[in-house]
Order: structure tokens, then sequence, then C-alpha cells
């Protein structure tokens, strides 16, 4: 863990890291737009005019990389918070924000909706995302109402297990039985952000910032909850009513961000991890660091993702992965062996 007088200045370093990101992920591309550029079309209104920046770059940043940047970074910072939020809850550093069957269930839910074409749209957001959410939201449901309503740690964990398994089979046999959806569906598993806009981070904002700034303000039951129920209780909180509120909150959250990205893994897992090392157990710390910590790992994925073989794009899953699994290890290891 980082010493108390330096750690105050990591947090604005991570702000800045994340500012400088996004002029970067901005400005890379099929087509190239300089640093300055990006900086004056994001800070100017779009009608400025004879200020020597073609009416293009406008429109590729303002249409195309700015609202895809914004949700890459609103889905980033969900899946840091509810990462660090669930590791706390089940007192696991395994768990992770899909561990109640959420990452199941909504990929069920939009291997249904293809296969049997869902035409839902709901402000100006497609069948697809509403599909996933409908499912992440109903499996996390039955997963919490099978394990006897979350009274107990154990049960509750078993349950998303055993839910994961179930739905993954009901995806694959909707998927032998509809063979032309396949590569849709595969794709969308392995996550995306290619279908990215403005409506799509409006529904999304506010669920995913009201939720991370809840879960902010109430860290320091989270923090009560570690140390076990009988000491919780003995200290005024009551550790099923606040387990329920938590895990509620971060499954909305969890949900809201696979809806519009796919399932990415790694970034709620190791991003809690790396920045208990700077901030140690404590989740009024821990939860703002993961926000942006998870925010900043997941636009470098995305921004890899859409550049590395400009124009095609490849899944910012699979980044995630490829970035993640190596630095995991690193993290077990550094846990086996602290010195």
């Amino acid at each position: 863990m980082i010493p108390g007088k330096y750690r105050k200045t990591i947090l604005p370093l991570l702000i800045l890291i994340l500012l400088g990101t996004i002029i970067i992920a901005g400005s890379l591309g099929s087509a190239g737009i300089s640093f300055p550029d990006v900086i004056k079309i994001i800070i100017s209104p779009i009608s400025v005019e004879n200020d020597g920046i073609k009416g293009t770059s406008r429109i590729i940043i303002w249409k195309i990389r700015l609202p895809r940047i914004i949700l890459t970074v609103l889905a980033g910072m969900g899946l840091g918070v509810s990462g660090a939020v669930f590791q706390g809850i089940f007192r696991n550093p395994m768990a992770n924000p899909y561990i109640l069957g959420i990452s199941s269930g909504a990929a069920f839910g939009v291997t249904l909706g293809m296969t049997m074409g869902f035409q839902l749209t709901f402000l100006g957001i497609g069948a697809i995302p509403i599909s996933a959410f409908i499912g992440a939201m109903s499996a996390s449901i039955i997963v919490y109402l099978i394990s006897g309503g979350g009274r107990d740690i154990l049960p509750l964990l078993l349950s998303g297990i055993a839910m994961g398994f179930f739905l993954s089979a009901m995806m694959s046999l909707l998927m032998y039985f509809n063979r032309s959806q396949l590569e849709n569906i595969v794709y969308w598993t392995m996550g995306s952000f290619n279908a990215a806009n403005w409506q799509k981070a409006a529904i999304t904002a506010p669920v995913i910032i009201p939720g991370t700034l809840f879960l902010i303000l109430f860290a320091r039951d989270l923090n009560l909850m570690v140390l076990g129920e009988d000491s919780a209780n003995s200290l005024g909180i009551s550790v099923k009513k606040s387990r329920l509120i938590f895990l509620l909150v971060s499954t909305i959250i969890t949900a809201s961000a696979v809806a519009v990205s796919g399932v990415i893994g790694f970034v709620g897992l190791i991003v809690p991890h790396a920045m208990r090392i700077i901030t140690g157990p404590d989740h009024r710390t821990l939860i703002p660091y993961s926000m942006l910590g998870g925010a900043i790992l997941l636009l470098i994925s995305d921004t890899i993702a859409r550049t590395i073989i400009a124009p095609t794009e490849i899944p910012v899953g699979i980044v995630t992965s490829l970035l993640g699994a190596p630095f995991f290890l690193f993290l077990l290891n550094r846990m086996r062996n602290p010195k």
C-alpha cells in the first residue's frame, strides 16, 4: 500500500490520466485528428466556423468518437465500482460483477432477442441492449430468491454459479438451432462499443453515476460488513438489509454496463485489486479509485481494439483479457510473495 502522504496525489493523477486518455482516444482512428484540434472541438460550440478545423473532423468527434468514449468511460466506471463492492460483500478477492449470473443472464437475453427477432425500442435504444438488461436483472433476481434472499453468502454464490451454467446451456441450445445468428451472438459476448451513440450514453449515465455516488456515500457500511456480521450488527448496521441494497445497486450498475458493451471480463476483477495496492482496504477510497481505474483501463482497451488493425475492429473483451490475464497473474504472485 502506498504511504498516506503520497496517496493524496494519486486521485488527481488518475483524473489527469483519464482526461489525457480521452484526448488521445479522440485523436486516434482511421481519420487522424491532432490533439489541439480535438481539444478545440470538444470545448468550443459546434457552430463555430472559420477556426481552421474541418467540418468532417467535428462530425467524427461529436457523432462517432465522443459518444463512444463517454459510453466506454461510463461502462468502465460501473464495472470497476461493482467489482470493488462485490469483492467486499463476498469477502472474496476472486468475486467479480458477473458473479450473480449477470453476464449469463445478459447473454441469454441477447441470444433470445436475436433468435426471436425482438423489435423493442426505448428512448432510441434498440432491442439488444434492452434484452441484455432485462436478462441480467432477471437472472440476478432469480438467484437472489433461490438463495433465500441473500441471508448467507455461500448459497448466494453457489446459486449464481449454477444459474450461470444453466443459462449458458440454454444459450448454446438456442445458438445450435439458430446458426444464422451465431456470429452476431458470439461477437456480442466478446464485448464491443461499435454501436455507441449519445442515446445510449444518456440512458446509461443516470444509472451508473448516481449508483456510484450512492455506493461511495455508504462505503463506511461496507467497511463494517467486511469485519463480519456480528461486528457490523454490534455497530448498528443491519447486515442483511445493507447487503441487499449493495447487491441491488451494484447489479443494476453492472447490468447497465453489460447492456451497452456486451460481456467484458477482467475489468471488475483486476481494477479493485490494483487500486487496493494504492488505497488499502478502505472502501471509502477504494470505490472512487476503482471508478477511475476502470474507466481508464476500458478506454485504453477500447482505443487499442479499434485502432490496432484499423479500419478493422476487434472485440474489446479480447483486449481486456490479453491485458488483464498477465496483470492478474502478477497480482496473485504479489499476494503469495508480498516481499
